[in-house]
């Protein structure tokens, strides 16, 4: 009986590369920090500060601009073997923790706008060189595995800063020192990669010459089957900037028709932790039953539950009564959705990328994250200053063009195989 235990815990648990856990462990910490920051921040905003829900849209926005520089530039650096992974992720750190401390000393639209630049340029170094580090230390048989345990060290570390922040808010009532932890969690991350990350031996073996970084980008912009799962993934990260900049406000702000007001603060703080904690639940044995499945078919798993998903916030806005529940069930919906969609899709590209341009197509899968932002949250928090009929019509909107994603991935499926 022990035996068996011990196998059924290996088959969840794969060899995975101690660097791996020592980033995840990085990671973890980090992201307790943007727990504290990422669905409260919106709230903030306009409700303490006294932006309007566009205006901070536009706001949040912005940090897609800086954040494509970054996410360009930091996929080159990443691939560098003057620079590397590690001095990247480095600098990524350090340049989100000074955001961060401008995000605390926001009284208005200028500074939020500035905040946000440089926390976006930050994030853009960050995650052509984490994803970078994850596809060196994996292999092929378990590198979904891999994946999903660094988004496990993610969504538990999220989870953890949502609850915490939550009865932060509710002890002191001041917003702005949340942002204060999260550059303390950017501090933490940047000791851990200092100490505890090497660079990755497929980083060490490459010449040391200056990349040829324009022939890098014109095999990326040239592959075709690249191209078309970039088109796709732009609605994913679309669909993902909605929760968590629309749906708090959305749930916060909004008239729910069997009561007087919106949820409590202390009902979205636990709301945002049930998603999270049956996302952490779930990343691995869903992982596990999609390895079965193609890159794309997975993908196409997680579209539909994104329509589903959408379809019942629309339920939650517009029904007389339950609407907490409803909501329940969406945030559910998503989690699982999200679990399906991140390790298929950053698989997907270790395999489509040579393993010395792996900085470069990292960096233009991070750019989707930075246009989707771009797109998800100007559009979210303009849809929420609209009449309520509009508002609601908003989230079905969002479950018809998955149409549109289910289509394009069965192209993409097709031009695969070829």
């Amino acid at each position: 009986m022990k035996l068996a235990s011990q196998s059924q815990l290996s088959s969840w648990l794969p060899s995975i590369h101690p660097q791996v856990w020592i980033f995840a462990i990085g990671r973890f910490f980090s992201e307790v920090g943007t727990g504290f920051t990422l669905f409260y921040a919106p709230i903030f905003f306009v409700n303490q500060v006294g932006l309007s829900a566009t205006a901070v849209g536009i706001a949040l926005g912005s940090a897609s601009i800086s954040g494509i520089v970054g996410r360009i530039v930091g996929g080159s650096l990443a691939d560098s073997g003057r620079w590397g992974r590690r001095r990247t992720l480095l600098l990524a750190t350090a340049i989100s923790a000074s955001g961060s401390l401008v995000l605390a000393a926001t009284n208005n639209f200028t500074i939020l706008v500035i905040g946000s630049l440089i926390s976006g340029l930050g994030i853009g170094f960050y995650w052509p060189a984490a994803e970078a580090v994850v596809a060196d230390a994996s292999e092929i048989d378990n590198r979904r595995e891999t994946f999903a345990i660094a988004r496990l060290a993610d969504n538990l570390g999220l989870a953890i800063g949502i609850v915490l922040a939550g009865f932060l808010i509710a002890i002191i009532g001041s917003y702005r020192w949340l942002f204060v932890i999260d550059a303390i969690s950017f501090l933490v991350f940047f000791g851990v990669v200092y100490v505890g990350i090497n660079e990755t031996e497929q980083q060490q073996i490459k010449e040391l010459e200056k990349t040829q970084y324009i022939a890098s980008w014109i095999t990326v912009l040239s592959d075709r089957r690249f191209l078309v799962y970039i088109a796709v993934n732009i609605f994913f990260t679309i669909y993902i900037s909605q929760i968590h900049s629309t749906l708090p406000l959305y749930f916060k702000n909004f008239v729910i028709k069997s009561t007087t007001e919106g949820f409590a603060q202390t009902t979205i703080s636990v709301l945002f932790a049930w998603h999270l904690v049956l996302a952490i639940i779930c990343q691995l044995p869903v992982t596990s039953a999609l390895k079965r499945c193609s890159h794309t078919l997975a993908l196409t798993v997680s579209a539909i539950l994104w329509a589903i998903g959408f379809g019942l916030i629309w339920v939650s806005g517009t029904a007389p009564s339950h609407n907490l529940v409803w909501v329940i069930l969406a945030l559910g919906v998503f989690a699982v959705a999200i679990v399906s969609y991140t390790p298929s899709a950053a698989s997907l590209v270790t395999e489509l990328a040579p393993e010395n341009q792996r900085g470069v197509y990292f960096s233009v899968n991070a750019v989707c994250w930075a246009v989707g932002s771009f797109i998800g949250h100007p559009l979210g928090g303009w849809a929420l200053d609209q009449p309520r009929i509009i508002t609601d019509s908003f989230w079905l909107g969002f479950s018809l063009s998955v149409l549109i994603v289910v289509v394009i991935l069965q192209y993409l499926n097709r031009i695969l195989a070829e």
